[in-house]
């Protein structure tokens, strides 16, 4: 398979020169042309060479990352004499390396003020303790006057922490070592390869940086010229990508080595655990160290190398070789991986590899297992995005998946592409429990059939669950909102008060529904405050989860538009206001009740805000909608009581005024007090004047001639409590 690659032998030369020695003829060039990476300027690079404390300066990076190219860049710039030694496997004999770097360093005198370079590259050449001794005796015994610059594709065994603790190395790896936007369009250009800004960005994003990667690219796409896909459509499966990995990055592996990489390519991230899961052998740990002080491309993801995952070309160019030469092995590999993360708790891992191993039915299990968690916590992304890897006949075939689309369905709004999956579900003969309480789920969350139906199906859900299941908490707060719009108020806060318990922690968002139903019961008693205690906590789920994009949320903001209008806070009033409204907008076909109860918050948050036409909008659609929830006597009665509301506002007194703005909601709310103008401007930060003819607005558009009057008017017609 990947067997038998080797890596050409490095050519050993000596070379000493003064500034400039770096050409064709008198550099230090491996007799070959340079790629084209190595011909791009990189002074941001060189000016970290430059600085003359650190006396050990190491370039560490696996092949094609400039490193050669970029010390002869440094050795053209810089002022002081260069000896450059390049190593080669008979620097392994006894003595020879020694005589040829003392030969080096004899060779080129300091000058009096800037003293001299030693270039030892090919390091990694260098395994036998003998030489690796030579070489360190030349770091160790290097005077103030001479800076040895060490060039390796793999990690230096020398003990060179005494010197990175004293801040006396300067070490240059693949981070720095990776090209930038702009030395990548350079690349690109000198190859031939004009791309716009996001063909740049793209090809930078694929070969994150990587010199000899974007060459390859370059040379890649000069087929395809003026196809603007073309970047997105390189990677590590291309040819070029493949062989250069081979010959240069894994030809001095082992067998074993080699069969490693390619088994544990399909993990994203590599851990000791993980990979001996994926081998079911134990010893990876050792080997990710092994391969981390190699020239391989891995990429530690952590301080204390437990982590790491490999480059993103070698790992799509390995998943090639595995795909195509052990076709039937990586379905098991992405199995084992699969029950690995699935045991560690990684869900969203665990989906991933139960899908690229195949394996719908378990793929499905595991999508809706992390249903209430994921939607719960805002990430809805991720559901749709484990849903879109598989067919839609797929999803229509396995129920637990129908009820995954169905709750994200429900979770954007969309009533009827909910109410069309959980049919699909329905469909399937020889349902277990846990699908028949899904289904009971979503027909109770859809509300076709009236509030005796909804509460029905909520307590068959709720029976078919486990104790610990997360669905419970949705089966109580649906069940507790049947209740409290059927007028049973004691049952629904039970029901509410357990959902909260239970959705505290796995479900934010029913939480935030069950407190925010809660706080609608407390506003119908006049309770105020326990309202505003109640509907803080439902907002700060939505905040702290960021659920604001979910539209089931919508009734949290409206509900908080009210309270907040009410307590004086206009400028959050109206933003909360705005957020429901917005949501509202997404809803379609959805559960009658709560697009009725939604719209009558809506409307008397609009009316304390002085928004007359919002909240008749939003009355006429409630008063259609109501139709839909007959058994709703609850509902019915809050919207005769919002309509009430309205008609107060628009009587004949002020049936022609003008909407009172934010600013002259604001002062209204100081008129009941006994603040003097001034003393109103200096708690609303304004002028005593823009208080007087913000105030003057006000009586203007109540049709009022003074303080008190407004007061009264502003009572009579809801803006104000009495």
């Amino acid at each position: 398979m990947l067997n038998g690659m080797t890596a050409p032998a490095a050519v050993a030369t000596l070379t000493v020169a003064g500034p400039g020695f770096a050409t064709a003829s008198r550099g230090p060039w491996p007799s070959r042309r340079p790629m084209p990476h190595e011909r791009v300027r990189r002074p941001r690079l060189v000016r970290a060479l430059q600085v003359p404390r650190a006396p050990l300066i190491a370039v560490v990076a696996p092949a094609g990352y400039g490193k050669t190219a970029l010390l002869c860049e440094w050795a053209e710039r810089d002022r002081r004499p260069f000896a450059w030694v390049t190593a080669d496997e008979g620097d392994n004999d006894q003595g020879r390396l020694g005589a040829k770097l003392a030969r080096a360093v004899v060779a080129v005198q300091p000058e009096r003020e800037n003293g001299r370079v030693l270039v030892v590259d090919d390091v990694h050449l260098l395994h036998e303790r003998a030489a690796l001794d030579a070489l360190d005796a030349v770091v160790r015994d290097a005077g103030p006057e001479l800076t040895v610059a060490l060039a390796s594709r793999s990690r230096i065994a020398l003990p060179i922490a005494r010197l990175r603790e004293q801040r006396l190395v300067t070490e240059i790896g693949p981070r720095e070592l990776a090209m930038s936007r702009g030395e990548a369009a350079t690349l690109l250009r000198l190859c031939g390869l004009e791309l716009d800004r996001d063909g740049v960005e793209t090809l930078l994003s694929r070969t994150e940086g990587w010199p000899a990667g974007l060459s390859l690219a370059a040379l890649a796409l000069e087929d395809r010229a003026g196809d603007p896909e073309g970047p997105n459509r390189f990677g590590g499966q291309d040819r070029l990508v493949a062989d250069y990995l081979r010959d240069e990055v894994l030809g001095g592996l082992s067998p074993a080595q080699l069969e490693f990489l390619l088994a544990t390519s399909v993990l994203d991230t590599l851990t000791g655990p993980a990979c001996d899961a994926v081998l079911q052998r134990t010893g990876s740990a050792g080997m990710l160290s092994e391969l981390a002080r190699s020239s391989v491309l891995l990429v530690s993801l952590d301080r204390t190398d437990q982590r790491y995952r490999y480059h993103r070309l070698l790992a799509e160019m390995l998943r090639a070789e595995l795909r195509r030469h052990e076709p039937e092995f990586e379905p098991e590999l992405h199995r084992r991986a699969s029950a690995f993360h699935r045991d560690a708790g990684d869900q969203d891992q665990a989906v991933h590899h139960a899908i690229c191993a195949g394996d719908v039915e378990q793929a499905g299990q595991l999508v809706w297992g992390s249903v209430v968690a994921a939607l719960g916590h805002g990430r809805r992304a991720t559901i749709d995005s484990w849903l879109g890897r598989f067919r839609d006949v797929d999803i229509t075939a396995h129920p637990v998946l129908a009820l995954a689309a169905a709750n994200s369905q429900l979770a954007r709004g969309r009533g009827d592409l909910a109410a069309h999956w959980t049919s699909a579900a329905a469909a399937t003969a020889g349902r277990p429990d846990a699908v028949e309480a899904g289904i009971a789920v979503m027909r109770a969350a859809l509300a076709r059939d009236g509030l005796a139906r909804m509460q029905h199906d909520a307590a068959a859900a709720y029976s078919l669950e486990p104790e610990d299941s997360p669905w419970r908490s949705l089966c109580c707060l649906l069940a507790g909102t049947a209740h409290q719009l059927r007028g049973c108020p004691d049952a629904a806060v039970r029901e509410l008060e357990e959902g909260a318990r239970r959705a505290a922690v796995v479900a934010p968002d029913v939480h935030a529904l069950c407190l925010t139903q809660l706080a609608v019961l407390a506003l119908t008693q006049e309770d105020w405050e326990g309202a505003a205690a109640l509907i803080t906590r439902a907002r700060a789920q939505v905040d702290r989860h960021r659920l604001a994009t979910s539209a089931t949320v919508a009734l949290v903001f409206a509900a908080s538009a009210v309270v907040r209008a009410h307590r004086g806070r206009v400028d959050e009033a109206q933003g909360d206001l705005q957020a429901a409204l917005r949501l509202q907008a997404t809803l379609i076909d959805f559960a009658p009740w709560y697009d009725v109860e939604l719209r009558i918050l809506i409307a008397r948050a609009a009316v304390r805000l002085s928004d007359v036409n919002g909240a008749r909008t939003a009355l006429v659609g409630a008063s259609r909608l109501v139709r839909l929830v007959p058994d709703a006597v609850v509902l019915q009665a809050w919207l005769q009581d919002a309509w009430a509301r309205h008609d107060a506002f628009v009587g004949p007194a002020s049936a022609h005024s003008a909407v009172l703005t934010t600013a002259e909601l604001r002062i209204l709310r100081y008129l009941p007090t006994h603040l003097s103008f001034r003393e109103i401007a200096e708690r609303a930060y304004v002028s005593a004047n823009t208080v007087k003819s913000q105030a003057n607005a006000v009586y203007r558009k109540l049709n009022v001639s003074c303080r008190s009057e407004a007061v009264s008017r502003a009572r009579e017609i809801g803006l104000l409590d009495a």
